[in-house]
């Protein structure tokens, strides 16, 4: 009796068999933007630098990190991050510490002397830029690079501007801010410095002798407090304090002074008070859980003693027998939609007195814009400009506080580098704009996150308080080594492929291919399963419903 032939058995090859025909969705391999990418203001690719840093490849994270920034080692201490707020890893155990690691590889790129690339080619276009804090030295950086002929016209006697007249030490240390300057100077900006641009007929002297002309003269008038009389020897605008703080000059306000304001700036203020042996107060009209400073300055002014008294507002304030008396009273804050805008609403009966020696108003600056009538308009509080960054003058651009109310400086340095790419744009060299973030930006559910055991986050150390309050020395400090490639370990690469060869290996249907460098989807062996996307460990393959 003869067997009967098995049905599983066949004479003929798999390849014969279009499994792909069964398909309703697709699996897509491509790179992805991150989250972090997603709300950088830089549009920095994290991703990809965290995972050189994994690798080892220092000098290639910090390539990637300067080709949208040039200030890491200043970004990684003082920005204010919104790419871990928007880190996949927080659903799955704490943020990548991305702040830090951007610090680790800038600070080991001044120790090792790395220098940028000087460009390839030289233009016989000019442009200047006219400010010298981080808008402008972003878009002379991203310009020069290009090979333009860049003019850089400073009014102050040192470049930096916030960076060195408006930060304390103890957030960022000269001399990393002084290192990072020079690497752009060094690709042979010309800088002039004590060179204010005054008024509309300067301006204009420059746009005729340049091709192009930036504005990053930022905001610099601050804001008057009402009721405050700025003419009392007892009162100092946080500015001029912060200025003459960070210069070294003697304070000689009193032994208790009041800081009205809750941004960053007053934080600053507190807590440079606080090292020269001041008692102070922070009065602010936010609650504490809306105060705009970041988190860990308000934190750490709490603990070198700052006192909060907020939810209030100063209605007055005059000279007694013992020092100052300023008449206050509880709010009800109400946020805006924008930034900067809000309302408030005084609480019938909740009148109190603060006793001071000295106010410090530190509630914001604006743009000063009049200098310039005829030349630029305005918007408000700031420049007009469209979304190329030009003014109503055409080949004008302006960016930086001057142009925005994001005031934070990263913003600003990624506002520079926009700017640099439409001056380009606007020259003639046909640049195109970078459309990367306008992919879909992978969501924590495309990751395949059994890949990943809880780890805690790798925290840099602090000083201890009360070595703080004895010097201006730097606050927070980097992350060991091996803590470094430990935290690096931690991020999900969310878009970018780790050729972990997953999608290969797990695939039925052998309908994957190994690349030099990746994979690709052969659509006729394809049955749509989905095996591929349910075990990327970083979401760079997708399925998308066929239409």
């Amino acid at each position: 009796m003869s067997s009967q032939p098995s049905p599983l058995w066949t004479h003929t090859p798999s390849s014969v068999r279009m499994t792909g025909t069964w398909r309703s969705a697709s699996p897509d391999y491509r790179t992805l933007p991150s989250p972090c990418l997603g709300a950088c203001p830089v549009d920095g690719r994290i991703a990809v630098w965290v995972r050189q840093v994994k690798e080892k490849d220092y000098r290639g994270a910090w390539l990637t990190l300067a080709d949208n920034n040039p200030f890491p080692a200043i970004a990684g201490r003082i920005c204010h991050h919104p790419c871990e707020s928007a880190c996949n890893r927080q659903y799955l155990d704490e943020t990548v510490g991305i702040c830090s690691l951007e610090r680790f590889v800038g600070d080991m790129a001044l120790a090792e002397g790395w220098a940028f690339d000087k460009p390839d080619t030289e233009r016989s276009e000019s442009v200047a830029v006219i400010g010298g804090g981080p808008a402008g030295l972003s878009a002379a950086y991203q310009l020069r690079r290009r090979g333009y002929q860049v003019s850089l016209y400073e009014s102050k006697d040192q470049l930096g501007g916030l960076l060195r007249y408006g930060i304390p030490a103890y957030r960022l240390e000269k001399a990393i801010l002084d290192g990072e300057i020079q690497r752009i100077l060094d690709l042979g900006v010309d800088v002039h410095l004590n060179a204010e641009v005054g008024d509309a007929d300067a301006l204009k002297a420059l746009h005729d002798k340049h091709d192009a002309v930036y504005l990053a003269t930022g905001a610099s008038r601050s804001k008057a407090l009402p009721g405050l009389d700025y003419s009392q020897p007892w009162v100092m605008d946080s500015a001029d304090f912060l200025a003459a703080t960070n210069a070294g000059e003697e304070c000689t306000l009193g032994k208790r002074i009041v800081v009205i304001g809750g941004g960053s700036a007053a934080m600053d203020v507190a807590r440079t008070a606080r090292r020269l042996g001041r008692e102070v107060t922070v009065l602010s009209l936010e609650p504490e859980d809306q105060l705009p400073a970041q988190r860990v300055e308000v934190d750490e002014a709490m603990e070198e003693d700052v006192t909060f008294v907020t939810g209030a507002m100063m209605q007055s304030a005059g000279a007694n027998g013992d020092g100052l008396v300023l008449n206050c009273i509880k709010v009800n804050f109400q946020a805006g939609e924008k930034r900067g805008v809000f309302t408030i609403d005084p609480i019938d009966g909740s009148e109190f007195t603060l006793s001071a020696d000295a106010v410090i108003p530190s509630i914001g600056q604006d743009a000063d814009i009049t200098r310039w009538q005829g030349v630029v308009a305005d918007d408000g509080p700031v420049v007009g400009t469209g979304s190329d960054w030009q003014t109503a003058t055409p080949g004008v651009f302006a960016g930086g506080d001057l142009a925005s109310m994001d005031r934070f400086v990263t913003q600003a340095i990624g506002m520079g580098k926009q700017a640099a790419v439409e001056i380009a744009r606007y020259i003639g060299s046909g640049e195109d704009r970078d459309t990367f973030p306008e992919l879909t930006i992978v969501p924590y559910k495309a990751i395949s996150s059994d890949y990943y055991p809880d780890v805690a986050r790798h925290v840099p150390a602090n000083t201890d308080v009360a070595g703080r309050l004895e010097n201006f020395n730097e606050v927070q400090q980097r992350l060991e080594h091996t803590d470094a490639l430990a935290e690096a370990e931690r991020c999900f690469s969310c878009g970018t492929c780790i050729f972990c060869d997953n999608c290969y290996l797990y695939c039925p249907d052998m309908a994957i291919t190994k690349l030099e460098n990746g994979y690709e989807v052969k659509s006729d062996y394809c049955k749509g399963c989905g095996l591929c996307v349910a075990e990327c460990p970083t979401g760079s393959v997708m399925m998308y419903e066929e239409g």
